[in-house]
């Protein structure tokens, strides 16, 4: 069924459009709960060991610890890993923390914030639960010190790209320019997350489950932010 049936449907039901938009939400958070549970139950079991330490000697030239790929490529890999980096997303934050602001939309400025800070707090709680060690089949390409799952740099970049792309995609109202803004920050995660894997420092299924996390904490923050806003302009009407 693709989203113009399901719009058909809803209207055949009497749903009004923010109720399609909120079974969507809830649809997007529960699936990325779903991959992170699912992951964690098998990093728990070991059963993805295999799959992950036969995706990370793909990436690699046969019995060598060079990557594939020409050397522009590796360097190309290791300046989009920074983007997920919390140097860079902290600036990011701040940046658009500060616009918000400028625009007199506080409140939505500290639910992102809030949204975010709370988003990487877990994903390092998760690292202390489940100490999981870095992959050991083949050398690290960048620096790498806590423990291996989730994957922090494609939590945080999925969840801080995601939740900005939502919030900015909400201000548009063309279709096409809200598609656009949306594809580039999941884009991004997606580059973020391919780049541990191939740098060394993460095995596949840390990747995914950041993934999964990053991706239903962004869009929960998004609709409580949403719901926040249509709160606010309901009490200016009242």
């Amino acid at each position: 069924m693709t989203l113009d049936d399901a719009k058909q449907f809803a209207r055949r039901l009497g749903l009004h459009r923010i109720e399609l938009k909120t079974v969507l939400a809830f649809a997007a958070i529960g699936l990325g709960l779903w991959v992170f549970a699912s992951i964690a139950d098998e990093v728990m079991e070991g059963e993805s060991h295999w799959l992950d330490g036969a995706i990370l000697l793909a990436l690699r030239e046969p019995g060598t610890n060079d990557p594939i790929g020409p050397a522009w490529f590796e360097y190309a890999v290791s300046d989009i890993t920074a983007l997920g980096g919390y140097a860079v997303l902290t600036l990011l934050v701040v940046l658009s923390t500060f616009y918000l602001i400028l625009q007199r939309r506080a409140g939505t400025a500290a639910m992102m914030v809030g949204g975010i800070i709370s988003g990487t707090s877990l994903v390092s709680l998760f690292k202390l639960f489940f100490d999981r060690d870095r992959p050991d089949l083949v050398e690290h390409l960048t620096h790498a010190t806590s423990s291996s799952f989730p994957s922090g740099h494609a939590s945080a970049a999925t969840l801080t790209y995601l939740t900005l792309g939502l919030l900015l995609a909400s201000a548009q109202e063309r279709r096409r320019a809200r598609v656009f803004i949306i594809t580039s920050a999941l884009l991004i995660a997606v580059l973020v997350g391919f780049s541990r894997v191939y740098l060394g420092v993460h095995w596949p299924s840390d990747v995914v489950a950041g993934w999964g996390f990053g991706a239903s904490w962004a869009v929960a923050w998004w609709f409580a932010a949403r719901l926040f806003s249509r709160w606010r302009d309901s009490r200016k009407v009242n």
